[in-house]
């Protein structure tokens, strides 16, 4: 079955950087597009970024654009989020998701917080 285990979240400051990972297991990882999700408190969960198979292309929401690199290692079966100049609105809990599977992990909590 499908696992996602989201790590390296954690505190920051406003302008700090932090650099998200999702192992995942159970499927081909090189056969699907994978992507990073957030739901903050009390709003709806948000696509954030997406990357291709290959890694050779990726799309992001507009308020992390230029902040934010989606990634991949097809042979570690992982995908990456580097988030820089952090601001308090990226506080949220950070999800990966394949394709378009139901399966989410746990997620990892992001707090930019002075």
């Amino acid at each position: 079955q499908v696992q996602l285990v989201e790590s390296g979240g954690g505190l920051v400051q406003p302008g700090g950087s932090l650099r998200l990972s999702c192992a995942a297991s159970g499927f081909i990882f090189s056969n699907y597009f994978m992507s990073w999700y957030r739901q903050a408190p009390g709003k709806e969960r948000e696509l954030v970024a997406t990357i291709t198979t290959a890694g050779r292309g990726t799309n992001y929401a507009d308020s992390v654009k230029g902040r934010f690199t989606i990634s991949r290692d097809n042979a570690k079966s992982t995908v990456y989020l580097q988030m820089n100049s952090l601001k308090p609105e990226d506080t949220a809990l950070y999800y990966c998701r394949v394709g378009v599977r139901p399966e989410w992990g746990r997620g990892t909590q992001v707090t930019v917080s002075p």
